[in-house]
């Protein structure tokens, strides 16, 4: 997808837009397939959080992966865009009883991360497969808001609290088929995540009756031209010598699954957007936009990095500005950044848009959220409207305050 591609998008649909290059997200999936293939049998769950729309993910289900959930929404989406249950795992963190048993009775892979709740669904429903997730205590993340594996993460059984967990699998009877560990995005050091695999391996020689190991993903995507990425050939190559190894001394094989998210949609989705004002300050020229965090929090949330250039300048001298919206408090998305000059009206894209962007925007400010486009065998396809007025107020109740309010007694 080019920039003239990008410009006659936003002139046909508008701005704010967000628009996804299917064949990137396609490459993504083939580069992935293609790294662990040497390994007997490998299942990829795309992570549903990191772009929920419907459209996604068919085209996820029509490449041939599952999806890995995390709310009971989530797997109910995951049904309504055509995946069967058995392609479809719940990990959630912190829900309710209630919410877990919704998800077994549709069918899909149950995946407990406390003793808790592993000991009260044991209980009830021993017969039940399930996967427990695992804190195997390793920072294997490059940024601490989304490292989840190490020891002080909410996430996850720790590694000594296994006697715990066989005392409950013993009491209740209940059937683990699978063990499940997730360290964070962001991998910079592969070896980390190997020393990770390795104490999942060592601990799932604990367990008879598996049928599957889950690794989780994390897989760092570049950001900016010259920046680091997970080497995931490279992983491909080393994880499968471990992975056979665990496997014969297993006694028997075992699948594994990963559940990329960030990896597959990350570098497919472009925030695209027009300049409402340049404006020169004793210090500084800001570059105003008609967005916000209310569309785009990462880079307030994470300090996260979104590479930005100018669409209707891309050629022209560059200059330093502050990219920030028009939200009423800081929204700061880049801080004396060089792009190429850019005036009122310009359109700016933001890079690296396709993963945890959309979904999780808002409307602070009683702002629209933006619409969402699919760029499909060279074609733009509409996937999600521009919200409107109605759509703010559609669950609003209406009510009216009495014309005189009653005094309150004392």
């Amino acid at each position: 997808m080019t920039t003239t591609n990008l410009r006659s998008i936003a002139k046909t649909y508008g701005t704010p837009l967000y628009v996804y290059n299917a064949a990137k997200i396609e490459s993504q999936y083939q580069r992935l397939t293609k790294a662990f293939a040497p390994l007997p049998e490998v299942k990829f769950n795309f992570a549903m959080k990191a772009l929920s729309n419907s459209a996604i993910l068919k085209l996820m289900r029509q490449l041939g992966a599952g999806l890995d959930t995390v709310s009971l929404q989530e797997v109910q989406l995951g049904l309504q865009a055509g995946f069967s249950p058995d392609e479809i795992i719940f990990t959630p963190n912190g829900v309710a009883l209630d919410e877990i048993i919704a998800a077994m009775e549709l069918g899909v892979h149950i995946n407990i991360d406390n003793l808790s709740l592993l000991e009260q669904f044991g209980a009830r429903y021993p017969e039940t497969p399930v996967c427990i997730r695992i804190n195997p205590h390793v920072m294997a993340g490059g940024n601490s808001n989304i490292s989840v594996g190490h020891i002080d993460s909410k996430f996850g059984i720790s590694i000594h609290q296994m006697p715990h967990v066989h005392r409950i699998v013993k009491n209740t009877g209940m059937n683990i088929n699978g063990l499940h560990m997730h360290t964070g995005s962001d991998i910079l050091d592969i070896g980390v995540f190997l020393q990770a695999c390795d104490i999942l391996f060592d601990l799932a020689l604990e367990f008879k009756d598996l049928e599957f190991i889950d690794l989780g993903s994390g897989f760092k995507v570049p950001y900016k031209p010259g920046d680091i990425a997970t080497d995931v050939e490279d992983l491909g190559v080393q994880l499968g010598e471990r992975f056979e190894r665990f496997c014969t001394d297993y006694g028997r094989p075992l699948s594994l699954a990963f559940e990329p998210g960030k990896f597959l949609v990350s570098e497919a989705g472009h925030f695209v957007t027009a300049v409402n004002v340049v404006k020169q300050t004793t210090s500084t020229i800001f570059a105003q936009v008609n967005s916000g965090f209310n569309h785009l929090i990462r880079p307030m949330l994470y300090n996260a990095y979104h590479h930005i250039e100018n669409l209707s300048n891309p050629n022209g001298k560059s200059r330093f500005y502050t990219v920030v919206g028009y939200i009423c408090e800081t929204d700061t998305f880049a801080n004396n950044r060089q792009i190429a000059e850019i005036k009122e009206g310009d359109l700016l894209v933001f890079r690296n848009a396709g993963a945890y962007c959309f979904s999780m925007s808002s409307n602070y400010n009683s702002r629209f959220r933006p619409a969402e486009v699919l760029w499909y065998n060279n074609e733009a396809h509409l996937i999600r409207k521009h919200e409107t007025l109605a759509d703010l107020t559609h669950t609003q109740v209406e009510w009216e305050p009495k014309a005189t309010m009653e005094k309150s007694s004392n």
